[in-house]
């Protein structure tokens, strides 16, 4: 076992770690890696891999009933076995973490401002109100947060995703620490914001000789900034090299796997529209509009003048930045957002003017699957429970019947075998296999899918795909399907529209809008859209920043 080199500023070896104190389960098993100065590692793997508890002993944040042993130096001075105040004074200052969900991560209540002042006097009491206020407009110059001054006086909500995100990183870096852990920093990130976060990230990561541990799923992601790569699975290093060497030329079996089961737009082969030009019409959208606000803020249009149908046994599958409209109008249709113009129409019934009993009943036939199984899911609930709740509540399902279909969507999504447990017991794959089958339990008309594999990786996001498609293929419901990810849409659907700030600026068969655009936005958005080609992406960035 070596130790780490002179320009290390990680260094791990032999890490185990454990959870439990009677019967200690190992989590992790051994596990040995550098990060040098002005180095990019990234570390990838499924769900469960390890990923995560690396990075959570290496900032000190394991939770109580874990332990770590082996060896965590940073510049040389060892982490393990220190207290928790010298730990607390080495995170932030030397260590630093971006965290996934950048908009959780912020507190509600407080304006960007008091929270980059906050951070930035954390690590240095000694500066003035004044001073550390210069400081925190510096640091959101730097993350190119636009009108930094203007921003700080607002609040988290009045920001976008790619925003939030930046003001994360200009907090993790008040301190100037010398290690940044970035988890998963760009999931909830359409593909344009997080071309952007990725060149903030690749311009101050790798500078004054600082290092990054960059944890993620998403090979694009690891193609666009990486220098190393180590792969992980069960808690094992089962790969590693250069970012060329793993995703061009990978040896390990499981690495393959892994990059065998990422999206490409274009490897899908050409197919017909869903159910055919014969097929009825389930949802008819027209001049569709949403506005929100009113006197104290003003009006704001979400949604203007978009027309849309799906046919039975068609995917229509809806692209576009953060504040498109996607979601907006996902939700217009389940009557969760404020219409002011056009018409909705499920099933020739007009989901606007129709009364209340008849608009109750329609909306039964619609399902919907969220981004986030385990908060759309009920924690006190069984799997079991959450697929019965709408059959017996709405369908009034008892006995034999009720358990004989319970029994047929749980097989069909493949967790029959764990029907008696709870959310927190299974996956993210498995949490959403549940929330698809609940979704299709009432055997909708229409099905509304916003996000569903936006948080997976790709092995596990490969498999929802595959029974979303088997489910959708032999219920034949419609389905409006939300998504940033141009290459799930590509694997998926089979027509696309294309928002941008609330109008369709594209629309018609997924091969040719995904393959032979015709507007500059779409082109734009599929050349944000990040591929497992360290080449590819290397010339893309080049283009970005030159245009920039």
């Amino acid at each position: 076992m070596s130790a780490p080199t002179d320009d290390s500023v990680l260094g791990i070896r032999d890490l185990r770690v454990r959870f439990g104190r009677r019967d200690p389960i190992e989590v992790v098993h051994g596990l040995d890696l550098d990060i040098a100065q002005g180095e990019v590692l990234a570390v990838v793997g499924e769900s469960g891999s390890g990923k995560s508890v690396t990075a959570l002993s290496v900032i000190g944040l394991l939770p109580e009933n874990a332990r770590a042993t082996g060896s965590i130096t940073l510049q040389g001075r060892e982490l393990l076995g220190l207290g928790a105040s010298e730990m607390r004074r080495l995170r932030g200052a030397e260590i630093a973490m971006i965290s996934q969900d950048p908009v959780a991560s912020l507190n509600p209540v407080f304006t960007i401002g008091f929270q980059v002042i906050e951070a930035v006097r954390a690590h240095d009491r000694t500066l003035s109100t004044r001073a550390a206020r210069r400081r925190a407009i510096e640091l959101l110059e730097l993350v190119d947060l636009p009108e930094p001054a203007r921003r700080m006086k607002q609040y988290p909500h009045e920001l976008s995703g790619g925003q939030c995100q930046r003001i994360g990183i200009a907090m993790a870096l008040a301190s100037d620490p010398r290690l940044l852990i970035a988890d998963e920093p760009t999931t909830a990130l359409d593909v344009t914001v997080q071309a952007e976060v990725l060149d903030v990230l690749a311009r101050i990561g790798r500078s004054e000789g600082r290092a990054v541990l960059l944890i993620t799923h998403d090979m694009g992601v690891v193609a666009e900034l990486a220098d190393r790569v180590v792969v992980m699975r069960d808690g094992e290093l089962v790969e590693q090299g250069s970012v060329r060497g793993v995703l061009l030329k990978p040896t390990a079996p499981y690495t393959k796997q892994l990059l065998s089961a990422v999206p490409r737009i274009g490897s899908r082969v050409a197919s017909a529209v869903g159910g055919g030009a014969d097929a009825p019409l389930v949802l008819d959208v027209a001049d569709l509009e949403v506005t929100y606000g009113g006197r104290i803020r003003g009006l704001y249009r979400a949604v203007e003048g978009v027309s849309l149908q799906v046919r039975r046994g068609e995917i229509l599958g809806l692209v576009g930045e953060s504040g498109s409209g996607k979601s907006t109008i996902g939700r217009a249709i389940i009557g969760a957002a404020p219409v002011t113009g056009g018409s909705i129409r499920v099933d020739g019934i007009d989901m606007l003017s129709a009364s209340r009993a008849v608009r109750r009943e329609t909306r039964r036939r619609i399902g919907v699957v969220f981004q986030n199984p385990a908060l759309s899911l009920n924690p006190r609930y069984t799997v079991r429970q959450s697929v019965t709740e709408p059959l017996h509540a709405i369908r009034g399902l008892r006995g034999s019947e009720l358990r004989d279909r319970v029994d047929a969507l749980l097989d069909s999504v493949g967790l029959l075998d764990r029907a008696g447990r709870y959310p927190h017991e299974l996956s993210g794959g498995q949490k959403q296999r549940v929330a698809i089958a609940r979704g299709v339990a009432l055997d909708p008309a229409l099905l509304i899918a916003d996000e569903p594999t936006s948080a997976l990786d790709v092995s596990v996001q490969a498999q929802v795909l595959d029974v979303f498609r088997e489910l959708q293929e032999r219920l034949k419901f419609a389905c409006v399907f939300v998504s940033h990810d141009l290459a799930v849409v590509d694997e998926l659907c089979d027509s696309v529209t294309v928002l941008r700030r609330g109008c369709v600026v594209e629309s018609g068969p997924r091969e040719r809008v995904l393959q032979h655009p015709s507007d500059e936005y779409t082109r734009r958005l599929l050349a944000a859209a990040p591929v497992p080609d360290p080449d590819l992406q290397k010339e893309r960035r080049a283009a970005r920043l030159a245009m920039a």
